[in-house]
């Protein structure tokens, strides 16, 4: 398995899904010329279906948390497919998002990077300054990007300022012990 950034051990962690513009498209393709050299890429259509499934499970877990999610307040920590970019080609903060609005949620974002492109695709969300900002009040926060600053947040001053210290972690960043003893109602992915 390669060492990069981008691939190794850590690609096998369970998390909201991939996105980016190479290896959504890499994955149809290669689907596609199975299919015409005659094969059937049951695997790789698998793959894509489960990669469309992560995205609607966090938003699964959030109404089941919650009760509900006509009228809460969502924040959603990451806008990006992956962090130290602005890149939300395929990111599954899109899906999220739609996701909740269609449901009647209230979403709130931010990003540190991505906030500025996400805004000219994705109206009905207010964009916030900093990740404070979007917890000030939220029902829930919706971890979708890794981010280094989320991992090293106060979460004392998280929790002050949240309505329901409830947070659904897309990306596994937060020890769920940790997040207990914190006061949160935390829930991962693949995790118990």
């Amino acid at each position: 398995m390669g060492r990069g950034r981008s691939s190794g051990p850590r690609c096998l962690d369970a998390v909201i899904g991939y996105g980016g513009s190479c290896f959504p498209k890499d994955v149809k393709a290669l689907a596609r010329m199975a299919e015409t050299m005659g094969y059937h890429p049951e695997l790789l259509d698998a793959v894509m279906e489960i990669n469309r499934d992560q995205r609607t499970l966090l938003v699964e877990k959030l109404r089941e948390v919650l009760g509900g999610l006509r009228d809460q307040v969502i924040g959603i920590l990451g806008l990006a497919f992956k962090p130290n970019t602005d890149d939300v080609r395929e990111a599954p903060s899109i899906d999220g998002i739609q996701s909740l609005l269609q449901k009647g949620a209230r979403v709130r974002a931010y990003d540190p990077k991505a906030m500025p492109v996400l805004k000219r695709q994705l109206t009905g969300i207010a964009y916030c300054e900093d990740a404070y900002a979007v917890a000030d009040g939220a029902d829930a926060l919706l971890v979708v990007t890794e981010w280094d600053e989320f991992r090293s947040l106060d979460l004392e001053h998280l929790k002050r300022v949240m309505r329901r210290p409830v947070i659904v972690d897309g990306r596994n960043i937060y020890d769920p012990k940790t997040m207990r003893d914190a006061g949160f109602v935390y829930r991962g992915v693949g995790r118990s």
